[in-house]
């Protein structure tokens, strides 16, 4: 890539705790990729919208509320029909892992839990990244 991977990350829904987005956040700007922090209680079509009009490469939402398997899952639909399949998108916060494969299934290509190092969701990104 010709510029720094750009990344959207976003709060969906009514979760008010945002203290690990903000270090993922500043972990990813930190290892040279260009941040863009939604802020809190976003609804899929605000975080599909700003990944859109940012021309993002990844979408990491974080959420703590428990809406995750209806909140993502949308998030990648929205996606879709905005013909922005080749964005990855990444989801972590606190995801049973009886949660975690239904997720994947709906278009999360990966669920990053408490306590994953920065450095792996970071490689992770750099691995995965779809567009070149």
């Amino acid at each position: 890539m010709d510029r720094p991977i750009r990344v959207l990350v976003a709060k969906p829904g009514l979760d008010g705790h945002d203290r690990g987005a903000k270090v993922i956040a500043r972990a990813l700007r930190d290892a040279g990729m260009e941040v863009i922090y939604t802020g809190l209680r976003q609804t899929p079509q605000q975080i599909t919208a700003a990944a859109i009009q940012e021309d993002v490469d990844v979408i990491a939402m974080s959420i703590l509320s428990g809406a995750h398997n209806h909140l993502f899952p949308k998030v990648v639909e929205l996606m879709e029909e905005e013909g922005a399949d080749d964005v990855l998108i990444i989801g972590g916060g606190v995801i049973p892992d009886d949660d975690i494969p239904v997720l994947k299934k709906a278009g999360i290509s990966e669920i990053f839990t408490p306590g994953t190092p920065t450095s792996v969701t970071i490689d992770f990104i750099k691995e995965n990244i779809k567009r070149k």
